[in-house]
């Protein structure tokens, strides 16, 4: 744990990590196969640097809290209200589908679209560890539909880029 205390492996607080970290890995495997310094590629790098502040406010014990220093090692209001704000730019160029999503239109939206699934088990494993005040949760949730959206959105460019080319495919 951030401080040195020392919790057993299977402590709520390691399990809740075990499953962000696992999120940051497929949000990483998705970057991957994306064009260094595209649009997506930046806002996911700044997501997995975001994911080390929330590993480290999950790694700390309540009497360490105060310790906590805002986008350093406290998840703060301001980077949940970020990630809103990327939501609402992306939906506005999205065409949004309004039934239910087949995930599966290219490698990198289903990546996206596994990540969303993992930040949605770390989002239940860190019930049993949030402490009052903290913006872990809503972080957490506000992620997985921003990931949600932003798989939606590479659809949608792909789709576009498809269309352009000679011949349509």
């Amino acid at each position: 744990m951030l401080y040195g205390k020392r919790v057993s492996k299977d402590h709520p607080s390691i399990e809740a990590n075990g499953a962000v970290d696992e999120a940051q890995a497929v949000i990483g495997v998705a970057r991957a196969e994306l064009e260094r310094g595209s649009e997506l590629d930046v806002l996911l790098v700044g997501i997995e640097r975001d994911l080390w502040v929330l590993m480290a406010e999950i790694a700390t014990a309540p009497e360490d809290r105060p310790k906590l220093q805002a986008r350093t090692t406290l998840v703060t209001d301001q980077m949940v209200s970020a990630l809103e704000a990327r939501i609402d730019d992306l939906k506005e160029r999205t065409d949004v589908p309004a039934d239910f999503v087949v995930p599966g239109e290219n490698r990198v939206s289903a990546l996206l679209d596994q990540a969303r699934t993992v930040v949605r088990r770390a989002e239940r494993r860190v019930l049993a560890t949030v402490q009052p005040g903290s913006h872990v949760l809503a972080y957490l949730n506000r992620l997985s539909d921003l990931l949600w959206t932003a798989a939606r959105f590479y659809e949608g460019v792909h789709r576009l880029a498809k269309e352009e080319r000679p011949g349509g495919g």
